[in-house]
């Protein structure tokens, strides 16, 4: 697949270059941005690796690109750095009042219900078109070759797993940082769901990860996912009992750090960016 994109903004960070691009998107049917960092290696037409990072509730492609300074660390290992926006963007897009519903909560599936389906779609905009993209940036075939990973936060964290877990073949490593990890059984993930979805709780079990672990869906490479003790969201929207003994029954290989004393914020996910940007770059060589 070919996508034209167009290059917004441009500007040097670390020896490589910081980029805003939009284009048209057949997924989500509306235009979309998505931020871009090229590490040095990618500028000079060196092999590099991908990794994809998916932000979370009310976010754009703007927040991780400007707060949590992962371009430093993609600098020193050779990651181009990929952030999509959160959900279809326009006027004739659907919306809600809540800001975890509709724009801004696109949550990374493809809705079925009215009037969500005519737009949201973002679990196939990822994996056609964001990754399409990706292709198109990277020297080295990054993404036909196996060298992408993707990462999130929040919401983004519940779709990075659930995309990882669900395409492993596609993806040599997966990371989250506070991820929804059990959407069908808190309040986030089941007001999202019953919008997008329906009531069906057997539709849901297709975007929740603690769901796909118990199905089979695993990954060979280690999940590794961070989490902030002082998180408000902790124990109302960021359960992880289930999904830690899911993995254990199913040999899925995972390394949950809860870190003394950080919140939801972007401070907490600059804390530890960088270490999901090694992780990556550990699992591609």
């Amino acid at each position: 697949m070919t996508i034209d994109t167009q290059v917004i903004s441009r500007n040097r960070l670390f020896g490589g270059e910081q980029r805003v691009l939009e284009h048209e998107s057949g997924a989500l049917g509306c235009t979309m941005r998505l931020s871009a960092y090229l590490p040095p290696r990618a500028l000079a037409g060196e092999r590099c690796s991908v990794l994809i990072y998916l932000s979370g509730l009310t976010c754009t492609e703007q927040n991780v690109t400007t707060k949590a300074g992962a371009q430093r660390a993609c600098a020193d290992h050779g990651v181009v750095f990929i952030c999509p926006d959160t959900s279809p963007r326009g006027e004739d897009v659907a919306d809600d009042e809540g800001w975890d519903l509709g724009q801004g909560a696109g949550f990374y599936l493809t809705a079925t219900r009215s009037p969500w389906a005519k737009h949201y779609a973002m679990d196939r905009y990822v994996m056609d078109e964001v990754l399409a993209i990706a292709d198109t940036l990277t020297p080295g075939d990054a993404v036909s070759a196996g060298r992408v990973g993707i990462t999130g936060h929040s919401m983004g964290g519940h779709g990075a797993i659930t995309l990882g877990l669900k395409h492993a073949e596609r993806f040599a490593s997966i990371s989250a940082l506070a991820p929804i990890l059990q959407p069908m059984d808190v309040p986030w993930g089941e007001k999202a769901f019953r919008a997008y979805l329906g009531d069906e709780r057997d539709a849901w079990a297709a975007y929740d990860s603690r769901a796909l672990v118990r199905s089979g869906k695993t990954h060979p490479y280690e999940i590794l996912i961070d989490q902030g003790s002082g998180d408000s969201f902790l124990d109302k929207h960021l359960a992880c009992d289930d999904f830690k003994r899911a993995c254990d029954e199913a040999g899925q290989a995972f390394r949950y750090r809860l870190q003394n004393g950080y919140d939801h914020s972007y401070y907490f996910v600059a804390s530890f960016i960088a270490d999901h940007v090694e992780h990556h770059a550990r699992s591609v060589g």
